[in-house]
């Protein structure tokens, strides 16, 4: 059964998306008002500046009119006077208009920003959602298999027909679960008794007992109980990238009986976790400027929408001790991100959605 092919990454783009359209637009027409209010500004002191010649040289005429021309000078002056006036009247223009605008523009784009930060961060949070969906599912399998009669009996007495017995019920389980890659059956020192592909992988004989995964199991206190691992490359799954869940098999197949044996289960990480990236819903022009990322606690990236730097790229969160939230990097990028809430009984292990954004 794969949980994945139930489940889609959805999100609220058509409210945020037209909510960001509305806000663009105010900072288009604000930004013709800015420009319309120069050129008004400069067309004004243009004619002022025609008036102010106009009336010295109805002055310069005025004098040389001598009494006869002192009426049309006094006129003359006040034309220049107005003029000034007017002068002032438009640089108060420019300057308090210009600025009033300026912050309307910077107000408007603030919003945009929160608005558009916001439903960056409404996305991060369903992306890191679905994953906590997905790996709560992998915890419930890993003990109800434990409890298989042909994988507790192998781990009690590992004869070659038990061994095998469990090869084939593990096998028959991956058949139906196809976001695994494989299933191992360990004993208490760590050897590979059974695994459910051998034809693909040699894993049984292959000792994992310094895996984290496997000494996290050895500590469980019961059978309800399962231990996992950050997302790693596997070597004996070819370098597969997994998420590795276990618990601990007991006799009987009961929840308090001795532990006899340890089960992994390996998640098929790398194409799960790239349908939930990939699925984010962004538009054509967003997905081309934008990287959608799922982090571990340490901040290394464990999945990504452009295919470059999983398990080899860190990205530093700022969140300034915020479970989710979003700020602009000194790129000038906008950063959203959410760290797991879990699901059920799985409270996740401190991953984070992020999605990066260009400006």
């Amino acid at each position: 059964m794969d949980a994945l092919s139930t489940i889609s990454a959805s999100g609220t783009q058509t409210a945020g998306s037209d909510e960001a359209v509305s806000v663009n637009d105010i900072i288009a027409r604000t930004a013709r008002a800015r420009d319309l209010t120069q050129h008004k500004v400069r067309d004004i002191r243009q004619v002022t500046n025609t008036l102010r010649i106009l009336a010295l040289n109805a002055l310069i005429e005025a004098r040389r009119a001598g009494e006869l021309g002192a009426g049309f000078g006094v006129v003359a002056d006040e034309v220049r006077n107005i003029s000034t006036q007017v002068e002032g009247l438009s640089s108060s223009l420019a300057s308090e208009l210009g600025g009033e605008i300026e912050a309307l523009e910077k107000l408007t784009r603030d919003m945009a920003r929160q608005a558009q930060g916001a439903r960056m961060t409404d996305l991060a949070l369903n992306a890191i959602e679905l994953i906590d969906r997905n790996l709560y599912e992998r915890t419930c399998d890993v003990r109800w298999w434990a409890t298989d009669s042909a994988v507790w009996e192998a781990a009690s007495h590992p004869t070659k027909d038990n061994c095998r017995y469990a090869t084939s019920r593990l096998g028959v389980i991956l058949d139906a679960y196809t976001v695994y890659i494989d299933l191992w059956l360990c004993d208490l020192n760590g050897h590979i008794l059974a695994n459910g592909r051998p034809d693909r992988f040699h894993a049984a004989g292959q000792n994992v007992a310094s895996r984290d995964w496997f000494q996290k199991a050895l500590g469980l206190s019961s059978g309800n109980d399962f231990a996992v691992a950050d997302i790693t490359a596997e070597p004996l799954l070819k370098g597969t990238q997994v998420a590795s869940y276990a618990t601990g098999v007991r006799v009987g197949g009961q929840a308090d009986g001795e532990l006899i044996g340890i089960l992994g289960v390996h998640f098929d990480w790398q194409p799960q976790a790239e349908t939930i990236v990939n699925g984010v819903r962004l538009s054509e022009a967003e997905k081309r400027r934008t990287r959608v990322l799922l982090t571990d606690a340490q901040g290394l990236v464990i999945a990504t929408s452009d295919g470059r730097g999983s398990l080899t790229e860190r990205i530093p969160l700022d969140t300034q001790g915020r479970a989710s939230g979003h700020y602009v990097d000194r790129h000038e990028r906008l950063v959203a991100f959410h760290r797991t809430p879990g699901y059920e009984t799985y409270a996740g292990l401190g991953w984070y959605g992020v999605i990066v954004q260009e400006g």
